[in-house]
């Protein structure tokens, strides 16, 4: 894989919740970035986004060094969405798409790393422990015990500039696609993750 300049230009965005949300970032600077709450419509949302990103920001597909994608978990078709996009535009860029899962990207000093789920639970990250799907009560009552507060939050707004932020530092080392991270069985059979066709102007 060719070896870009410093410092990286890194597009992230994330479906995962009800939001569309995309970021683009040069090293640690923000040159454009949007937010979008609202889970339907957002398989036609996401490639007009990241295209409004690029214009805004004066650059080209072509220029990118790297995808950030949010993995989950969350909504299942929404992390279908996101990721598959990620892979398709890395295989017609042919750079590397770094998979950021969303308790990384909520990650703040503090804080229980947790996400709203359906019927009152919340998916959780407790320290030294894989993630998991909980009920709320169980959550708080561990996040008291460790010393640490409870606030899950589907949407933050900066989660587009995290996951950028992220997989500017992964990227070299990013050897595996991104993949869903669900923590819970999905209502329906997932549809088949299909790569996007690139159109670049």
């Amino acid at each position: 894989m060719v070896q870009r300049a410093d410092p990286p230009l890194v597009l992230g965005f994330d479906t995962s919740a009800p939001h569309c949300t995309a970021a683009l970032l040069l090293g640690d600077r923000v040159l454009a970035q949007r937010f979008e709450e609202g889970s339907r419509g957002q398989a036609e949302r996401l490639m007009p986004m990241l295209e409004e990103i690029l214009a805004e920001a004066g650059e080209t597909w072509s220029a990118l060094t790297a995808i950030g994608v949010g993995i989950g978990p969350g909504n299942f078709t929404g992390i279908r969405i996101a990721v598959s996009a990620a892979r398709g535009l890395a295989l017609g860029l042919k750079i590397p798409a770094v998979g950021v899962d969303g308790f990384d990207a909520r990650e703040q000093q503090g804080l229980l790393a947790a996400i709203p789920a359906p019927r009152a639970q919340v998916y959780c990250r407790l320290p030294g422990q894989p993630p998991r799907l909980m009920p709320e009560s169980e959550a708080c009552d561990a996040a008291r015990s460790a010393g640490l507060e409870f606030a899950p939050v589907a949407s933050p707004a900066e989660m587009a500039h995290r996951i950028a932020e992220l997989a500017g530092k992964r990227y070299q080392d990013s050897v595996v696609a991104p993949a869903p991270l669900y923590l819970r069985a999905a209502d329906a059979a997932p549809a088949r993750d299909l790569p996007l066709q690139l159109i670049d102007g």
